[in-house]
This record gives structure tokens, C-alpha cells and sequence, in this order.
């Protein structure tokens, strides 16, 4: 099987920090205020137009929270394992499941117990995400859309919508997520359940 050139993992690097700053919900222009590199600088490095440098990817690293090997790429000798790096957002935890830059990324989502659940704070980003309880109840908040989703039910919806994900009930929760750029999207959708709808009307 042929190695890996150092041209194709510098050629992967780009796609790769655009996925990453699309997953962290990041503009170029807030990515630009944050690590001091200029906006042009920036996108011409997403695009492939600029070849990266440590000068340019350590500030990125620090921002995005991940090695600089990872941040890279660069090909892993003799060692098969995935070291998975949990990333901490809004007080939840996704574990990494995928590490192909760009496409559709999965995490496992981890909500813990609280003894009260939290107050719904809505986000938007761009993106599509479809997601899966594993266990627990997943309270799902999409525009004016109040949903409680119970083991084994999915959901998918545009990120670019005010959304929010916590526990409906203060117990911990776990789900599989699949992020994707906007217009790639699973092909599996759910109808809230019964359960759920009856639990809007209350």
C-alpha cells in the first residue's frame, strides 16, 4: 500500500480546518479577531491557495482545541488505535467517533445529571444534524418546537435554526451525533412520538 506524501497531507489540511471551524460554529472574521492571523490569510488556507505553517497552525490548535497532529493529519506509524480527545461544549461532553476531514462528522453526546434541568439557550450555526438517544430523555428545542425524545427515537434539523439539546428531566443522557455541512443530511427522519406530542399540549 502506498505511504502517504507529505503533499497530499498538506493538501488535506485546509478541507480540514474548514470543517473544524464550520463545526465550532466560527466565522472567518471571529476566527480572525481570536488568533490575530487576518481574514484573507484565513480563507486562502481553508482553500488550499496558502500552505500551512506552524506559525499559522499553532494559534489555530489553541482556538480549536486539538493537537497539532490531529490539526495536521499527518499519518500515525504503528499504532492502530483512535485516541478519541472528548470536546467539552455548554457543559456537555462529544466524544469523536470520525476523524475524516469535511463530509458528515460523529460524536457520542454525553449530558450529565443535574439536579435541575437547565433553561433552554438556543444557538444557530451553520450545518445539519441528525442525532439518536442512546438512554435517558433528550428535551430537543428547534425555533418554537418543544420536543422530549425517550431511547431508540431520532431527530434531524437545519442548525441554521435557534436549537437547543439538554436533559428533559435533570438524568443524564446519551446520544449519537452526526454533524454534517449544510446540504448533507442523513436519510432517516422521526415524527415525535405520541408521548412527546401529548407532553407539548400539557
Amino acid at each position: 500500500m502506498d505511504r502517504t506524501t507529505d503533499d497530499e497531507v498538506l493538501d488535506a489540511v485546509g478541507p480540514r480546518l474548514r470543517a473544524l471551524r464550520r463545526e465550532r460554529g466560527i466565522t472567518l472574521a471571529g476566527l480572525a479577531t481570536t488568533t490575530g492571523v487576518s481574514e484573507s490569510t484565513l480563507s486562502r488556507l481553508e482553500s488550499g491557495q496558502r500552505r500551512p505553517s506552524l506559525e499559522l497552525l499553532l494559534p489555530l490548535a489553541r482556538i480549536y482545541d486539538v493537537p497539532l497532529d490531529d490539526l495536521v493529519g499527518a499519518p500515525r506509524t504503528g499504532d492502530p488505535r483512535i485516541h478519541l480527545k472528548p470536546i467539552s461544549r455548554y457543559g456537555m461532553t462529544f466524544v469523536p467517533l470520525s476523524r475524516r476531514p469535511g463530509g458528515v462528522h460523529a460524536f457520542k453526546m454525553i449530558i450529565p445529571a443535574r439536579p435541575e434541568p437547565l433553561e433552554p439557550t438556543p444557538q444557530t450555526h451553520e450545518g445539519f444534524e441528525w442525532l439518536y438517544v442512546l438512554n435517558g430523555r433528550l428535551r430537543l428545542v428547534i425555533g418554537e418546537r418543544d420536543l422530549t425524545l425517550p431511547p431508540g427515537e431520532a431527530a434531524e434539523f437545519d442548525t441554521s435554526l435557534p436549537h437547543w439539546l439538554g436533559s428533559a428531566d435533570g438524568g443524564a443522557v446519551e446520544a449519537l451525533v452526526l454533524f454534517g455541512q449544510q446540504g448533507l443530511r442523513a436519510h432517516v427522519r422521526s415524527e415525535p412520538s405520541r408521548s412527546s406530542r401529548a407532553e407539548r399540549r400539557r
